[in-house]
């Protein structure tokens, strides 16, 4: 578990007629949000339904996550670390504010993680274990729907139906978590990432279908084992997810990750191969009260040639006001 690996994604949608419709209107929150925050490591296996849904503007949401994975989970996705088996528990909080860019929807999200790490790993042929604890590097997402989700307040979103959605994003990485220069394993990456991704959002009927594509750019990590330059390659990201939704606004997704490249060089020579490794997951969100839902969410590896073969379980719950 690494890298808030998640900002927060958040679900509001009509579903189409309602009898009820004026007492959906008065408690308006269709809004059920996946949030996916693990700590701030692993840049490339995001699993977040639901980034560029619809929503009004002047919205707010507070949410808080705690979960716990198992198997080989790397801190740091560059790491040239052998049989890694470790169990990770984690918390996190998060924020996301929606406005309105002439008429466009755009939206910022922040989130920051907390995590304890305990576990063995061959290092240089050799045995041996350690454990950690203490902040992840932040994220700050900003985004923007081009295409299909103009800037609604509260009353004009709720005649308004999804068909198809267009969005950019940019999510930035900051180097705030805890970082010691002469370990390998760390809570924080000690360097500033990138991430510019495309994604689009297709209702049919009460199922939603989605795909996103990113790349994850790096600056260097200067201290790096006590003074070495630790380099890597721009990493690719590929997400698709299916969501469907019921009349009591819960809903399930089933959700898949590809992620590709980023070679990693320390001092400039090559420490490690390419990344190409597919995860698969499923989400499950349930409201419990006005404005108020509670997910579950699970992830595993489908294909791993290095790294990020663990399992990995999260439950959220989220408030949502304006």
């Amino acid at each position: 578990m690494a890298h808030l690996n998640s900002l927060l994604a958040i679900c509001t949608q009509k579903l189409g007629p309602n009898p009820r419709r004026k007492y959906f209107i008065k408690n308006r929150i269709y809004i059920l949000f996946v949030l996916g925050l693990w700590i701030n490591q692993v840049s490339g296996q995001e699993l977040e339904p639901r980034s560029y849904a619809a929503l009004p503007t002047n919205l707010n949401a507070l949410a808080i996550v705690a979960g716990i994975s198992n198997g080989n989970v790397l801190t740091e996705p560059s790491l040239p670390i052998n049989n890694l088996d470790v169990t990770l528990y984690s918390g996190g909080l998060g924020y996301v504010r929606t406005f309105g860019i002439g008429d466009k929807l755009a939206r910022i999200s922040a989130s920051l993680p907390f995590a304890t790490i305990s576990g063995s790993a061959q290092l240089n042929g050799r045995d041996t274990a350690a454990s950690r604890f203490g902040w992840g590097d932040a994220r700050i997402r900003f985004g923007i729907n081009l295409i299909g989700s103009p800037a609604l307040n509260k009353k004009q979103f709720a005649s308004y139906t999804q068909k198809t959605v267009v969005g950019i994003s940019l999510v930035t990485s900051m180097p705030t978590g805890t970082y010691y220069p002469s370990k390998l394993i760390n809570m924080g990456t000690n360097r500033w990432g990138f991430k510019p991704e495309i994604g689009i959002s297709q209702r049919v009927g009460r199922l939603y279908l989605e795909a996103y594509v990113g790349t994850w750019f790096y600056t260097h990590n200067t201290n790096y084992l006590d003074g070495k330059v630790l380099s890597q390659n721009p990493l690719g990201s590929f997400q698709a997810h299916v969501c469907y939704y019921f009349k009591n606004k819960m809903w399930i997704s089933a959700d898949g990750n590809w992620f590709s490249g980023g070679e990693v060089r320390v001092n400039g020579n090559v420490s490690g191969a390419d990344f190409d490794n597919w995860r698969g997951g499923g989400a499950w969100s349930v409201p419990v009260a006005g404005g108020q839902s509670i997910k579950f969410q699970f992830h595993s590896g489908v294909f791993t040639n290095r790294g990020y073969n663990y399992n990995s379980y999260s439950l959220a719950y989220q408030y949502i006001f304006f």
